[in-house]
């Protein structure tokens, strides 16, 4: 292996271990959900709040028009209607400025907010923030929270290709009334 092939290798590997330390950890399953205030593409402030009586689907993702997170953004918007009849709202949060979920939403045909975290703030708050020393970003995370504000599921290794279903699924046991 030539010294600059060995070298490019050892910064991946100490890259993926320095993401491995910076990720924060998220808030129980069971905890209010933490508060926020966040900007979605067209300037506005959102709030989870907003949100209160409904189910709430708040999704981390590192970055728009990315391969993985536009699979992620798809899945979501193609099972819309199916959350909107669980009385569910999709919400994307990532690092990048309103500007960008504007274009993202457009060129994808998205009908569900993105918010601009771009300070990392409310990305650490739910322990999903990674932070590269030169550049951070929100990691692949989601939140089920239900109707009164509490988080009632993580996903915290997330596949972008199946991901959607995974938290229909989820939803569904959640919504389901105890014996």
């Amino acid at each position: 292996m030539t010294s600059w092939r060995r070298a490019g290798a050892l910064a991946l590997l100490g890259a993926a271990s320095l993401l491995a330390c910076r990720r924060g950890s998220p808030p129980p399953v069971g905890s209010p959900a933490p508060a926020f205030a966040l900007p979605d593409a067209s300037g506005a402030l959102v709030r989870p709040s907003d949100f209160r009586g409904r189910w709430l689907v708040l999704y981390f993702y590192p970055k728009d028009f990315t391969p993985g997170c536009t699979l992620e953004a798809r899945g979501f918007q193609r099972d819309a209607k199916q959350y909107e009849r669980r009385n569910a709202v999709i919400v994307g949060v990532s690092v990048q400025p309103p500007a960008s979920h504007r274009a993202f939403r457009a060129k994808e045909g998205l009908g569900f907010e993105l918010l601009s975290d771009a300070r990392g703030r409310v990305s650490r708050a739910y322990g999903s923030y990674l932070d590269l020393e030169v550049a951070g970003f929100s990691a692949r995370r989601t939140f089920l929270i239900d109707p009164d504000g509490v988080i009632r599921a993580e996903f915290l290794s997330v596949d972008p290709a199946g991901h959607g279903a995974q938290v229909l699924a989820a939803l569904d046991r959640l919504r389901k009334p105890a014996p």
